[in-house]
Parts: C-alpha cells; sequence; structure tokens
C-alpha cells in the first residue's frame, strides 16, 4: 500500500507543490485547503481534498475523518502547513488581531495535531510535519504577529518530541525562509483589516518602508528559493529512518542560525534594526 500523507494549505505556493512534488514520490496526497473551491480544483487535478480550515474546529474533524475513511484508519504523516501574515508594528496590533492569526497559525495546528496523534500511536508510527519558518528563532521588525505565532509553534513542537520520545512518531520543523509563494498578497487583507497605519506614531516608517515591501512587488528576493526546496525537506523528513528535528531550507535561514549561535542578542538586534 501508497504511504499517506496529508497536507494542509494546498491551494497554492509550498503546499501546492509539496501535494505535488509527494505524489510524484509515490505517496497518497490528501492536498487539503481551506475553501471549498480550491478543493474542488485540486481533485480536479486528480488529488483527494478534503477541506480543513484551521479556524473552523468542524472542519478539521470532518476532513480529518474523510482521509480515515479513505484510508481504513490509518495516516502515515502530516504536514502542518497553511498560515497567513499579519504585518505592522507590535503596538498598533489589536489583541484580536493576535487571536485571529493564533488562531489560523497557532491553534487550529494544534487541534489537528492532537487529533492525529491517537491514530499515530494505534498504529505505531507517523510523521508530523510542522513548516515553521526562519522567524521562527529569529524575529524581524514589523513581523511581530507572525514572529509570534512561529515561535509558539516551535516551543510547543519541541516538547511534543520529548513527549512522543518511544512512540514511533517523529516530530520535525521545516524552517524555510525566502521561498515562492503569495503570502505577501495574502496578508494585505489581515494587514487592511486590522492595522489604522495613519494613526500611528510610526506613520513615516510604514510609508517609508512597510508599505512599499507590501504593495510593491519587485520580483524575487535575492536569495529566494522556490517552494520545491521545502518539498525537498518534507521528503527527507517523512522517508528518512531517523529524520532530524529540524531542517533549514535557505541561504539567511542556514546565515541566521550560525549569528544566533554566537552573537549576543544585542548584536542580533543591531543587525534587526538596520534590516528593518
Amino acid at each position: 500500500m501508497k504511504k499517506s500523507i496529508l497536507i494542509t494549505g494546498c491551494s497554492s505556493g509550498i503546499g501546492l507543490d509539496a501535494a505535488r512534488g509527494m505524489r510524484e514520490r509515490g505517496w497518497r496526497v490528501f492536498a487539503s485547503c481551506r475553501q471549498q473551491r480550491d478543493c474542488d480544483r485540486m481533485r480536479a487535478e486528480g488529488f483527494e481534498s478534503p477541506r480543513i480550515d484551521y479556524t473552523d474546529p468542524e472542519s478539521i474533524t470532518a476532513g480529518l475523518g474523510e482521509v480515515l475513511e479513505a484510508t481504513g484508519g490509518t495516516l502515515d504523516a502530516l504536514f502542518n502547513n497553511g498560515a497567513h501574515g499579519l504585518p505592522g508594528a507590535v503596538e498598533d496590533l489589536p489583541t484580536d488581531a493576535l487571536r485571529t492569526i493564533f488562531e489560523a497559525n497557532f491553534f487550529g495546528w494544534h487541534e489537528l495535531t492532537r487529533q492525529v496523534i491517537p491514530v499515530m500511536r494505534q498504529q505505531g508510527h507517523g510523521r508530523i510535519v510542522q513548516n515553521s519558518s526562519i522567524l521562527g528563532f529569529v524575529t524581524f521588525p514589523w513581523r511581530g504577529a507572525y514572529v509570534a505565532t512561529k515561535y509558539a509553534l516551535e516551543g510547543l513542537t519541541d516538547t511534543l518530541r520529548v513527549e512522543l520520545k518511544g512512540s514511533g512518531i517523529h516530530m520535525v520543523l521545516i524552517e524555510p525562509g525566502p521561498v515562492t509563494s503569495k503570502i505577501r498578497e495574502k496578508s494585505i487583507p489581515h494587514f487592511e483589516r486590522f492595522v489604522d497605519w495613519k494613526a500611528s506614531p510610526l506613520r513615516d516608517l510604514y510609508e517609508s518602508r512597510l508599505l512599499k515591501r507590501l504593495y510593491e512587488s519587485n520580483g524575487p528576493d535575492r536569495f529566494e528559493l522556490p517552494a520545491s526546496a521545502v518539498t525537498a525537506k518534507l521528503a527527507l523528513a517523512c522517508e528518512a529512518r531517523r529524520p532530524r528535528e529540524r531542517y533549514f531550507v535557505t541561504t539567511p535561514t542556514h546565515i541566521a542560525g550560525f549569528l544566533r549561535r554566537i552573537l549576543s542578542t544585542r548584536a542580533i538586534d543591531r543587525i534587526l534594526v538596520k534590516l528593518g
């Protein structure tokens, strides 16, 4: 029998490439999306595509139930991937904005993971792969909401890895860095909904820095890699006999990891201020 994997956030970017890439490697892929129209598109491409919206607990239960019914109650791997950004200075973020992004980027992941663990315990094996970020271990100005969700994800995953020791279930973090996706465009509605930048004491910085990055596409970043670079790490995480705890993907992620080990917090802050 083919090994099975459930991948979330497959409408575009990393999730879409992961679904296609893992299918090419012989996996039975359940390519879930948040919106039904995207699920329909994935089904037209030959995928099994349950609807899973991290902000809708009922869809999580129903979507996973659809997967388990199709497989006879088993699941070899889960790739938690769907997430969105919310740019803006922390002092300008209403608390409700943080609640909203945590529902999509953290709480929903936790709910799906908790429902998958008993399945994997019962079968005695499994891989749960979390698509984190370079922003899961270093921060960056204007990205506080997203950073907070990824720092929380890293801490929760590290704890789970220790707690699941000996269960046959492996917890793995992938930390991409700049990868081609639509996260910038998809963050705009959340920014416009929650951030009143015109009333901010940092208005001048919004106009000179953030707004240009957010609304003006200048092509790929210098070190940007295609989504297939993440898929390659996902394949390792799912197929290696002893997967690593973390997989760095891009050059900036490797550099940031190295600098975090050798520099003081003050030195790193100075670098981040310049980059911001």
